[in-house]
């Protein structure tokens, strides 16, 4: 816990114990993984169809997004080069890095991860390939039946999650549109898509301010760093369950993109999205501020 709260480097944790680097190396493997063990299940466990409804729920009463099951977003944890990797660690910032992907909810709890893709692969490579991507193109999270959006009888609109311009669109996914030349109602979209997806990069931020070994490079080996990253990831939520939340609102959020759009989606997606942006212009799901917000 010491080395997790604080970073500090095995020869600090050396002189303050009184045991070798390796002894504390080997120590923090064994502990962090006991603690993923431990919490796994009861933090992070898959939702079923009644836990994604209410996720849906809290992201409509405090983001005002509807039909909402959650955020997704990754996130590139700086580590030494490990021994005979070549350039597979070596991200577009020009640092060595593995990728911590999460989907999580609008209280800034993570309901899934996925942790230790190479750090120059992108955000939407590394969501195909992990478990979460696939459950989703297979269908097979038990999101809630299709329902019509609040203060309408139809169409009926499928639960979806919200990301930027890093992944492609689909039925499930959806992200902003591309910034060049955009009418009113699809900036408005952006808007209030950015709004919600915020609460992506605040869990990001308030597990990396609580855990602060995440503010410096790790060196520890690979499978140390992968473990002690994971369990971050689940002391994080079992702290926010346990001191309860607080959603502070914020009526404003920057439209920029830090990354470029390199992917396309499809038809279908286009569809949903398309339907949102419509319900957004329209009395029952405009927000009194948006149009003062972009």
């Amino acid at each position: 816990f010491r080395y997790l709260g604080t970073g500090q480097s095995l020869v600090s944790l050396h002189f303050s114990f009184l045991i070798g680097k390796s002894t504390a190396s080997v120590i923090i493997r064994e502990t962090c993984v006991a603690i993923w063990n431990a919490l796994h299940a009861a933090v992070m466990g898959q939702p079923q169809k009644e836990q994604w409804q209410e996720i849906a729920d809290v992201f409509q009463q405090t983001c005002q997004f509807p039909n909402c099951a959650g955020a997704i977003d990754g996130k590139h944890i700086r580590i030494k080069k490990p021994v005979r990797s070549g350039s597979q660690f070596y991200n577009y910032k020009k640092y060595f890095s593995f990728v911590l992907f999460a989907m999580c909810d609008a209280n800034y709890s993570f309901r899934y991860i996925d942790v230790g893709s190479y750090g120059s692969r992108s955000d939407s490579a590394v969501f195909a390939h992990s478990e979460f991507g696939k459950l989703l193109h297979d269908k097979a999270l038990d999101l809630p039946e299709h329902t019509a959006l609040p203060g309408t009888t139809s169409p009926a609109m499928p639960f979806v999650f919200l990301a930027d311009e890093a992944f492609a669109l689909c039925e499930n996914l959806m992200r902003p549109y591309s910034s060049r030349g955009l009418s009113l109602a699809r900036r408005v979209f952006n808007y209030r898509l950015t709004r919600a997806r915020r609460v992506v990069e605040c869990a990001f931020g308030i597990l990396a301010n609580k855990w602060r070994f995440l503010h410096t490079p790790i060196h520890l080996k690979l499978e140390t760093a992968i473990s002690a990253v994971k369990a971050a990831c689940v002391l994080h939520n079992f702290v926010r369950a346990r001191d309860g939340f607080n959603f502070e609102d914020s009526l404003t959020h920057s439209l920029h993109s830090h990354r470029p759009s390199v992917v396309r989606g499809h038809r279908q997606g286009a569809a949903v999205r398309e339907q949102f942006t419509a319900y957004f212009m329209s009395p029952h799901g405009a927000l009194p501020w948006q149009l003062d917000a972009i």
